[in-house]
């Protein structure tokens, strides 16, 4: 089955863009508040960093999530979409003096600090904007994924977050700081996660390090548990709208949560992933000794998941109903990688034919680029159309 376009508007529109379905984006919205709502203390925050185009996060901000920021760039994005500053949190291992600055004059929730350095930094430049920085630490639980290794964050090898056996010192250091408020803990473990299992392990270990703090007289307010859920590149027309009940349910079941403490989740790839779609046009077919190819004006420069993780995303020929035939699809980048798929069937493809790249809507116009020196392509909702 194919997906649903407005092909006769699409027509109108220069390739490669993007499509932004935002019906489906307010009942995945609608979806998450339901749920969410079902369980006292659950706050959801939207990662910015899978989908920052405005009119995106304006719909996502019209639901009442919060911000989910890895940046000062985000920081700006979100407040600039509406986003209130009291529901915006900041994470990231690399802070700068101008991005902390910025969260701290915009009086942003939190600060998701990564390590004491951090700490230290916050404090000063808190001290001379004479403000209390509220801050959660990130802490690395040692928790695996089943997910590609690119974009597991949750094991001690990894770049991110402070090591447990590091938490209690960390808290006592930040009691010490004039302009330093103790708000909670911060986890994250990866990303594109469908095995509840991995979030029921996550839920173990944030229950152990609360006893163990604990016996230390250390209240914890909030747990941020950080996202990960994934979304099924398979299947996007049939699961749209990813499995949040159970998601959340999870959490609900196995976090043994103390009176009044506030549980805050980071989801960004299961907001938006399945209601984008890469437009793109074919080119040329090229009949090469064993296979042919279709040709196509979009690349890795505009959906670089496949070339840097060995994605899947599923292909449609939105200009077809002919019997399938099997082809490689792939860009006009002047790289080998620069390839969407290798031996899939589509419809029969002719020059001119407009091909869709699904489930593009997280991590595909975000981390676009001008290699090449191409232009960046433009993203368009349904109100647009």
């Amino acid at each position: 089955m194919k997906g649903t376009f407005p092909i006769d508007k699409f027509q109108e529109i220069q390739t490669p863009f993007y499509y932004y379905d935002t019906d489906l984006l307010r009942r995945t919205l609608k979806t998450i508040n339901e749920e969410a709502g079902k369980h006292p203390g659950f706050e959801v925050h939207y990662a910015v960093k899978a989908n920052a185009n405005p009119k995106v996060l304006n719909v996502i901000c019209q639901a009442g999530l919060g911000a989910d920021c890895v940046s000062g760039g985000e920081i700006q994005a979100a407040i600039n979409a509406g986003f209130p500053a009291n529901k915006i949190v900041y994470a990231g291992v690399g802070k700068s003096d101008w991005e902390i600055n910025l969260g701290l004059e915009k009086g942003i929730f939190c600060f998701n600090v990564e390590s004491i350095p951090e700490l230290e930094v916050i404090n000063e430049l808190a001290g001379k904007q004479n403000k209390i920085a509220q801050v959660c630490f990130r802490i690395n639980p040692d928790v695996g994924a089943h997910t590609h290794a690119n974009i597991t964050t949750g094991l001690a090898e990894n770049k991110f977050g402070i090591a447990m056996r590091d938490m209690e010192g960390v808290i006592e250091e930040a009691s010490k700081m004039k302009n330093i408020k103790f708000l909670g803990l911060h986890f994250h473990i990866g990303s594109q996660i469908l095995d509840m299992g991995d979030f029921e392990a996550l839920c173990n270990r944030i229950n152990e390090l609360q006893n163990q703090l604990e016996a230390h007289h250390i209240v914890v307010k909030n747990i941020n548990v950080g996202g990960g859920l994934g979304i099924d590149y398979n299947h996007p027309n049939r699961v749209p709208i990813p499995d949040f009940k159970d998601y959340f349910d999870t959490y609900a079941k196995k976090l043994k949560l103390r009176d009044g403490q506030k549980v805050h989740f980071e989801l960004g790839r299961a907001v938006v992933g399945q209601m984008g779609s890469l437009i793109t046009k074919t080119l040329y077919i090229k009949q090469g000794t064993a296979k042919q190819f279709a040709i196509v004006d979009a690349g890795m420069t505009d959906l670089i998941r496949p070339a840097l993780y060995q994605a899947f995303h599923k292909i449609e020929n939105i200009s077809s109903d002919e019997s399938v035939e099997t082809y490689d699809v792939v860009g006009p980048i002047c790289e080998s990688s620069d390839v969407f798929a290798k031996a899939i069937d589509l419809n029969k493809t002719h020059r001119g034919d407009l091909i869709a790249l699904r489930s593009a809507g997280a991590y595909g116009e975000i981390m676009a680029s001008q290699y090449n020196c191409r232009q960046l392509p433009k993203g368009y909702i349904t109100e647009d159309l």
